[in-house]
């Protein structure tokens, strides 16, 4: 067997960015962010392209008709779309109720995983997170263990299970439902870069005031970025760059653990 990968020197300081810090969050300066963002977003071979999607932007009234208008069935049919859709229906909605998981729902983890990883956005990050070995990954690492093994995927093969007492907010519920987004009303094509929107919806009956989204992006990039944020910057605003222009994610740790409550964008 080959000698353990040497643990990578902590990262120089960037001018005008919080001093990086090794065995610290802040190891990743915010001009690392922004760069890393961009590479990210180049590397998207998966995103909407023009054409493939078209939103119907209702205003901030009361909107009954869906957020996109055309969807390309090319797009969902790529390989991250259409395993991400298979999950769609797998997960309880209502916070507090207990899961089961069926071997079907965990093949369909696996295989929405692996096809992620897959692709070069993922591969970019996993490089990145790698690279900065300690200083990244020991806080997310199991107790007394320095480091996640050299070469461990990024995510793990499979999707975890909130435990029994943790309600689950603690993952992102995928939802597709009617919104009314807060923006002037139109119908146009997607033309370019991902955009934020800020909506308001209706789900299984419940108002949400407000919620927010990227539009056009693959499920890897999302996936990606808000991995990044999530071990970058947890419990706090992550400062990012999309097609030159500034964007910021916020995420938020289950009870300080090592799950993820919640990633998003913010919007004004």
């Amino acid at each position: 067997p080959g000698s353990p990968r040497a643990v990578p020197e902590p990262p120089r300081e960037v001018p005008g960015s919080p001093r990086a810090v090794p065995g610290s969050p802040r190891a990743v300066s915010d001009a690392e962010l922004r760069e890393l963002s961009e590479q990210l977003l180049a590397a998207d071979s998966n995103r909407a392209g023009p054409g493939q999607l078209e939103l119907n932007l209702q205003g901030s009234g009361s909107g009954t008709e869906r957020l996109f208008s055309y969807v390309s069935p090319e797009l969902l049919a790529r390989p991250t779309f259409s395993r991400l859709l298979a999950l769609l229906d797998n997960y309880e909605p209502r916070t507090g109720q207990d899961e089961t998981e069926t071997a079907e729902e965990q093949q369909e983890q696996r295989e929405f995983l692996d096809a992620a990883l897959d692709t070069p956005v993922l591969a970019l990050l996993e490089r990145f997170v790698l690279s900065k070995g300690r200083a990244v990954l020991s806080p997310w690492c199991p107790h007394g263990v320095p480091m996640c093994p050299p070469g461990s995927p990024l995510v793990p093969t499979e999707l975890p299970q909130c435990p029994p007492s943790v309600p689950t907010v603690c993952r992102a519920s995928p939802r597709v439902p009617p919104v009314s987004p807060q923006c002037p009303p139109s119908v146009h094509p997607w033309t370019g870069f991902p955009d934020v929107l800020s909506l308001q919806f209706r789900w299984d009956g419940h108002s949400k005031p407000r919620g927010s989204l990227l539009v056009g992006s693959s499920p890897e990039f999302d996936l990606a970025l808000f991995t990044l944020c999530f071990l970058a910057r947890p419990d706090s605003q992550c400062h990012v760059s999309l097609g030159g222009e500034a964007a910021t994610i916020q995420t938020y740790t289950w009870d300080k653990q090592r799950l993820v409550a919640s990633a998003y964008p913010l919007t004004p």
